[in-house]
Order: structure tokens, then C-alpha cells, then sequence
């Protein structure tokens, strides 16, 4: 492995993204480890390296051939399999180990990782084959696919939640229910990007938060992963009416409900806001029992969705040291997600 002229580097909205990408002696690094445990897997890098840079990851899909290419592993992109270099800030460097973690676990609906260092934030993964995103723009997929997906990805975060201590002991934020409050005032008071009148607002909205939180904990569903960024570009969708998930990097222990806003969002925004009916049916379908209504889990629903913009606020804090020149890494970002909470949802209970 090595950068040349054939490396095709794409930075995005980010061209001033300070990352670890920019010292050699990083890139050293991070490539003899990919090259030691391609050998352990009996592969080889061969072919131009693309590498993606943003302020919260460095991802690097590295075209592999031997041991019959991973198999025969599908990929996308020119035919030729690949593997995929991932590496996190250390804000979110539980990425990896939570990987590999979760391929013990609930195995059907994740990739398992084919290397990890948790110290260093590194991981090699598998490809997966199709993002459902390039699926989308290739064959007509209508919302029922969706519905699948939220079904799958729900029953995945009931077979979770005994984990769930295990998952913060990895390091995985936690921001359980009766915490939100306080993960509330800890991201209100660390923003800078916050017009004064928007701080005002927020700081008066603050016992309805904590009534949300109590109201929605009462629900009695526990808390388990919520990954915080379930859009169509990450997960995979390796046949029709099934899913991997993947890309971790804005997880965190809470309520399973605050993951529904992201998918279903993107899902309305391609089909039309009458799909939002069965796709909450699709989610909410796997936490029946227990003597639950369907008025009760919607409730459930409409809470965690408004509460669900803490946990996208906080995640533009995980980015490198040193991305915006000194400034607060994801001030903007974070503030908009947090001025969502004066929104109300697009659906409600009764």
C-alpha cells in the first residue's frame, strides 16, 4: 500500500479537515497494519487506494486480491473486492471494538470486523456489497423495503438490550432516558454557535425536557443501541428485505425509539409524508407485548423523536483534534440539532 498518483483523495464539504491523513509517519502506520493483517487473512492490497476524509473519519477502501478475493466477495465498484480502513477520533474510537462486539452478538445484521485497535481507533472492515443508498438509485424500491428495514433493525435493538452495559463499558457514550436532561445542559452550555435568543429558548424549554424524559421513561422500554445516523448510506442491503448495518462512529446507549427520526425522515422525503404511518407500524411492531398499546408505543415514538436531536448534537463533538482551527468542532451542527427540540414532531399519539 502507498499513495501515488493513481490515490484518489476525496475531502467533500471539508477541504480544511484536519486529520491524522496529513503525517506520513500516521500513514505508515495505519498502512503496514492493514498490510500485516491482509497477510493474516491470506490477501493482498493491489490496485489504486480512495480515500475519504472528513472531520470525524478517515476511510480508505483498499481493491484486495487472494484467498479468491474474500471468496468472492461482492463489490460495486470495478468488480474487484475490496476491504475497507476506517479511523476514528477519540471521541468516538469505540467504533471498532462495538463492531466487533456486535458481530458476536446479533451476527445476521452486522459486518464482522477483520481487524481491530481499539487504542488507536483503527479498524479493517469487509466490503458489504451494495449500499442501500446505490440500490435506490438503481432499481425501483418502494417504501415496503424500508418498512423491512426498521422492522430488522428494531427486533436487532431488542436483542441488544442485555448487552447494554457491556456496550458503555466499551466505551459508547451513554445517554440513557433519565440522563437526557443532563446530556441537555452539558451540550447548551458547551456550544458557542447559539444566537442569544436561541440560548434563551433552549434554557427555557428545559423542564418540558425533563418531562419528556420521565414520561418516556415510564414507557417501561429499555434502553439499548441507538445508532443515531440510520440513513441509507449506512447500511447495506445485500438482498431484497435484508440489511446490515454499519458505521457506528454516532452511537450511544438510549432510548431504541431516538434511531427511528433519521430513517424515517429520508424515507418521507423520497416517498411522501403518507408513508409515515407504516413505517412507524414497521418499527414499532417488534415492542408490542408487555401489554403495550399501540397509543402508548406512538407516544413513545413521538417523544423519542424530538429527544432524538440530543443525540445528533452531541455526535458533532466527535471529530478530530484540531478540525475548525480552534473553534468548537460541530458548533453549528450541534446547534441546529439542538434548536430541533423546539420543533414538534410530524405525527402524534392519539
Amino acid at each position: 500500500m502507498r499513495v501515488d498518483d493513481t490515490t484518489v483523495v476525496d475531502r467533500g464539504r471539508y477541504p480544511d479537515a484536519v486529520t491524522p491523513w496529513e503525517r506520513g509517519s500516521w500513514r505508515t502506520a495505519a498502512f503496514d497494519w492493514v498490510a500485516g493483517h491482509l497477510t493474516a487473512h491470506d490477501l493482498r492490497a493491489e490496485g489504486a487506494l480512495e480515500v475519504r476524509l472528513r472531520p470525524w473519519s478517515v476511510l480508505i477502501r483498499v481493491p484486495v486480491g487472494g484467498r479468491a478475493a474474500l471468496a468472492g466477495q461482492r463489490t460495486s465498484i470495478a468488480g474487484q473486492a475490496a476491504v475497507w480502513f476506517k479511523a476514528n477520533p477519540p471521541a468516538s474510537a469505540f467504533e471498532g471494538p462495538l463492531a466487533a462486539a456486535l458481530a458476536r452478538w446479533v451476527p445476521e445484521h452486522v459486518l464482522r470486523p477483520l481487524a481491530v485497535d481499539a487504542g488507536r481507533g483503527w479498524a479493517l472492515l469487509p466490503d458489504g456489497g451494495d449500499l442501500f443508498r446505490a440500490v435506490l438509485d438503481r432499481e425501483p424500491v418502494g417504501p415496503r423495503d424500508w418498512e423491512a428495514l426498521l422492522g430488522q433493525y428494531a427486533r436487532m435493538q431488542s436483542d441488544l438490550v442485555p448487552h447494554a452495559p457491556e456496550i458503555e463499558r466499551l466505551g459508547v457514550p451513554a445517554a440513557r432516558t433519565l440522563l437526557l436532561p443532563e446530556v441537555f445542559d452539558q451540550l447548551l452550555a458547551g456550544n458557542s454557535a447559539l444566537a442569544p435568543d436561541e440560548r434563551a429558548q433552549l434554557e427555557r424549554l428545559r423542564p418540558r425536557v425533563a418531562d419528556w424524559c420521565a414520561e418516556l421513561a415510564s414507557a417501561g422500554i429499555a434502553d439499548t443501541l441507538d445508532h443515531a445516523d440510520l440513513h441509507d448510506g449506512q447500511l447495506f442491503r445485500p438482498a431484497p428485505g435484508r440489511f446490515t448495518f454499519f458505521d457506528w462512529g454516532d452511537a450511544a446507549v438510549s432510548h431504541p425509539f431516538c434511531s427511528l427520526r433519521v430513517p424515517v425522515e429520508r424515507a418521507c422525503d423520497r416517498y411522501g409524508p403518507q408513508v409515515l404511518p407504516r413505517l412507524l407500524d414497521a418499527y414499532l411492531e417488534p415492542w408490542t407485548g408487555d401489554g403495550r398499546t399501540s397509543a402508548e408505543l406512538r407516544r413513545a415514538a413521538e417523544l423519542a423523536w424530538r429527544l432524538s436531536a440530543l443525540g445528533r448534537a452531541a455526535s458533532w463533538g466527535r471529530m478530530f483534534p484540531g478540525t475548525s482551527g480552534g473553534a468548537e468542532p460541530g458548533a453549528a451542527e450541534s446547534a441546529a440539532w439542538l434548536l430541533e427540540l423546539l420543533v414538534e414532531p410530524p405525527f402524534r399519539a392519539g
